[in-house]
């Protein structure tokens, strides 16, 4: 840590200078200061923890917030909350392009802080601000004023720029950390103190959406909204000073070519060269640079012909193309054949993430259920939440140090789980949660109607919220097995050049699944409401029919299982890889960092 810390002299004040000296600062460096190391790790996961903490907090409550402040009913609040999931899951994809090769990782991060807290204060206004939604219903028996076009915008302006913030911190954060213990660090413990700082980072992450869905919720629940909105933009400010603050000490790499316009590349060339004949030599493709000459797969065969030289010409004398846009190597036009191939499997995980993705009706079930754990304390409805992640934090955790030892001694040899089944199981348990989600709300409807709370949707049902722990615990597992397995799959089967595509995909898959969900909830809501009849997702949580819906899902989880098992046989066998050796592989290769 010394090492890594420059050395500084005071200046003595007694001392004869001259004035240009005085004007440095008050302290000089002996000798150069070396960057990165130990000494930028906990600046990094202060900004990666406190963003957290600010925009997960933000999330759990944000449904009472709009139906009571801004009088949304449940399916357009819910719809909102797709619209804005779906951006914050999109944009780290352009966050990771611009990243990798515009602005560099630094930058990136440094800028989504601001416009992660621009965002926070914008929500924070809208609280603190009478005009900024509508007002409050007057007892007068006229009608509410229902919201205007400017107050709309400026909530959903800034939904945008939190989204915009995550879109450039969360891609960036991991490599970037991984960046300051790089080659350029020659310390024989690289390694160790690399995967220190991946446990130390996940950890971080892990109980800052914790702190997130407890104290954040709490604050909201009893101070109000003003409190609740505006403690994570002081925290968001807090974030981006933080990692600004450590900027003398940051390694910052500079930017290079993306993957993704490689994949670009390919296409056009492909196209360009659709009336080519394929080669009878396989030298006449084009290949990396001291690879050796390669010959493309035979599956997607189309795309071979962006690789094919038609002339001398196209390639340079260091064995380059002339013009990448003319002539790609077989390296580019593997990676996105890897690519098209998975793409199938990682199509099965998006209904997972529709499942995951309900957070209103969960919500208002907990609300209109007892919350009491002692006659002076109730869980906020906005916490249940916590309970899927501790859930899933005790499961990885008996699965990796219990169960698999258990098993490896008992079979006397290694025994693990390849990728592909835990998603498998990922997807059997997400159904089952939904099938318990569907059974309980028949229960705490049924219970309502029988306590006289058809037409009263803030009646408290005399029974316990607790319940709800089995389902979120059910969403913990199917997120443990799902989430993981998915990540160490696309690690495994694409190549190590496509390694920042796999950390994309799974946020790529939620995006989606958000706008799917929106789909679906909008057709629910259509198709089973009418004249005298309650919509399945009706405002009115007695009146509505959740349960329904609940099964819905389950029975589109039941034949997304189905179509799994379909990809994962078209697909045939796969490999598998150590996901933690492949980190410390690609800290060792940083055009290859996620």
């Amino acid at each position: 840590m010394e090492q890594e810390m420059a050395e500084f002299l005071p200046l003595n004040r007694g001392s004869k200078m001259e004035d240009s000296e005085r004007q440095t600062f008050s302290l000089i460096p002996i000798k150069s200061r070396k960057k990165g190391g130990l000494i930028t790790m906990p600046f990094i996961i202060a900004n990666e923890a406190l963003e957290n903490v600010a925009s997960y907090g933000l999330l759990p409550n944000m449904t009472f917030y709009l139906m009571r402040e801004y009088r949304m009913n449940i399916t357009t609040t819910q719809n909102l909350l797709f619209f804005w999931s779906a951006a914050t899951n999109f944009l780290p994809i352009v966050g990771a392009v611009v990243a990798d090769s515009y602005l560099g990782r630094f930058l990136t991060i440094g800028l989504g802080s601001i416009f992660s807290f621009l965002g926070t204060a914008v929500l924070w206004l809208t609280a603190m601000i009478p005009k900024a939604r509508p007002p409050p219903c007057n007892q007068s028996g006229q009608a509410c004023k229902s919201t205007t076009t400017s107050q709309y915008m400026l909530l959903v302006f800034s939904f945008l720029l939190m989204s915009i913030g995550a879109g450039g911190i969360r891609p960036c954060s991991l490599a970037f950390g991984a960046n300051q213990f790089d080659k350029g660090d020659h310390n024989p413990n690289k390694h160790t103190v690399l995967e220190s700082f991946f446990a130390w980072y996940y950890t971080s992450s892990i109980v800052s959406v914790l702190i997130a869905l407890t104290g954040i919720v709490y604050l909201q629940d009893r101070l109000g909204w003003k409190i609740g909105f505006g403690v994570p933009a002081i925290l968001m400010f807090l974030s981006a000073l933080f990692f600004f603050l450590a900027s003398p000490f940051y390694i910052k790499p500079k930017v290079h070519s993306n993957v993704f316009a490689s994949f670009i590349q390919v296409l056009v060339v492909a196209c360009k060269n659709r009336k080519l004949c394929y080669p009878n030599q396989n030298s006449d493709y084009h290949h990396k640079n001291g690879s050796g000459p390669q010959v493309p797969t035979e599956k997607l065969k189309f795309l071979n012909k962006a690789c094919i030289i038609k002339s001398p010409e196209d390639v340079k004398l260091n064995g380059g193309a002339a013009n990448p846009w003319k002539l790609c190597t077989v390296e580019q036009v593997q990676e996105l054949k890897a690519l098209i191939r998975v793409m199938p499997l990682w199509s099965t995980g998006i209904m997972i993430s529709i499942n995951l993705s309900q957070s209103s009706f969960p919500l208002l079930q907990a609300q209109s259920m007892n919350r009491h754990l002692t006659k002076g304390f109730q869980i906020p409805a906005g916490s249940f939440g916590m309970f899927m992640m501790i859930a899933l934090t005790i499961w990885v955790f008996l699965y990796d140090r219990v169960m698999l030892p258990l098993a490896s001694k008992i079979k006397g040899r290694p025994v693990r789980l390849i990728p592909i089944v835990r998603m498998g199981i990922g997807i059997f348990v997400s159904c089952i949660s939904m099938v318990v989600s569907g059974i309980v709300e028949h229960v705490r409807r049924r219970r309502a109607i029988n306590e006289g709370l058809l037409n009263n949707s803030h009646g408290l049902v005399e029974m316990s919220a607790l319940w709800l722990v089995i389902p979120n615990s059910l969403n913990g597992i199917a997120e443990a097995f799902s989430a993981i397995g998915s990540t160490e799959f696309y690690y495994s089967e694409l190549p190590k050049s496509m390694s920042s595509i796999a950390s994309a995909l799974l946020g790529l898959g939620m995006a989606v699944a958000s706008l799917l969900a929106s789909v679906i909830l909008s057709a629910v809501d259509k198709y089973t409401k009418g004249e005298g009849t309650e919509s399945w997702v009706s405002s009115n949580i007695n009146k509505g029919h959740y349960e329904y819906y609940y099964w819905l899902l389950a029975l589109l989880t039941a034949f997304n299982l189905l179509y799994f098992v379909a990809c994962c046989w078209q697909y045939g066998p796969s490999a598998d890889v150590d996901i933690t050796k492949r980190m410390m592989e690609l800290s060792d290769d940083d055009d290859h960092l996620p």
